[in-house]
């Protein structure tokens, strides 16, 4: 009789809950970009886990959020996608933020048919062990929950909980990827992410949201220990254009220098890196410029 599990995980909540550093912290790695902006993630990024009872793979998605534009409802479709076909759900939770705001995100428990763990992020945050008390029990008030833990995706706390508590509900079944996996994202997705994370940090408020970045060219050189990469990181005005580069071209050397350091880390080979910021107006209702650049809804 077969004892070995395996299935797909579903981490689900509103943006900035922690739910990519979460990610990263069950990995052991860093494979999912994190900032303190809200939809930093715009896809879904898988992470993997094995051992000798289990593989599991993590699905870290976008925040669920209210859509204003294309893209938000594309974001939003491909969460329903990733739950419709997984086998746990996490839902993930902010200590410090009030039930209220999790209502988007209690709506679609009500819809989902596989068990759910609650898992309340940032405990090290509450020093009133009587408040995480309270929280606990609002919760178990408005669902049943498979599980509910406490825990801090930024240390770690309560991270080996969540997979000894996932692994009660995965079915039996075979590996789906290497042992030696930690996620299934093509490199190319993995260096724009990379820069577009360091825009994110560096950039103003106003900004973020309305970039994106394109690998135009990524080869390694036959002769040499050395990657090549040229990207495009868009922006929808004119304006934005003009702080992206920063004087003297100040705040793109900036942005490059911090992406370069992360993506020799990353790929383990020296970097040439070349950025280009164009404008593309309106570029996230644009169901052309969308396409193009991948995001579209995943089956």
């Amino acid at each position: 009789m077969d004892t070995f599990k395996s299935g797909f995980v579903c981490i689900m909540g509103k943006p900035n809950v922690g739910k990519s550093t979460l990610l990263n912290q069950i990995v052991g790695e860093k494979i999912a970009i994190t900032t303190n902006k809200p939809q930093t993630t715009r896809n879904t990024i898988k992470g993997i886990i094995t051992d000798d009872e289990a593989q599991i793979v993590f699905v870290d998605t976008p925040g669920i959020h209210r859509p204003k534009h294309k893209l938000g409802k594309i974001m939003n479709k491909n969460v329903d996608n990733t739950i419709s076909d997984t086998d746990v759900v996490i839902m993930l939770i902010d200590a410090s933020r009030k039930k209220s705001d999790q209502q988007l995100v209690i709506e679609k428990l009500r819809r989902i048919r596989v068990p759910i763990i609650l898992a309340i992020n940032k405990v090290d945050m509450i020093k009133d062990k009587l408040e995480l008390l309270n929280i606990i029990e609002e919760y178990k008030n408005i669902f049943d929950f498979q599980a509910i833990i406490p825990i801090s995706a930024k240390t770690g706390d309560g991270v080996d909980s969540i997979i000894a508590e996932v692994k009660k509900y995965l079915p039996y079944g075979p590996k789906y990827f290497p042992d030696d996996s930690l996620s299934d994202t093509p490199r190319r997705v993995i260096a724009a992410e990379i820069i577009r994370e360091k825009a994110l940090i560096l950039l103003a408020e106003e900004i973020p949201h309305g970039i994106a970045v394109e690998i135009e060219k990524m080869k390694q050189r036959e002769d040499k220990n050395i990657i090549d990469i040229s990207a495009i990181i868009y922006c929808e005005r004119d304006s934005h254009k003009g702080i992206i580069i920063g004087k003297g071209g100040a705040m793109l050397k900036d942005i490059g220098r911090l992406a370069r350091n992360e993506l020799e880390k990353s790929l383990e080979s020296k970097v040439f890196l070349e950025l280009w910021v164009k404008v593309k107006k309106n570029w996230r209702d644009s169901e052309k410029e969308l396409r193009r650049l991948d995001f579209n809804e995943e089956i």
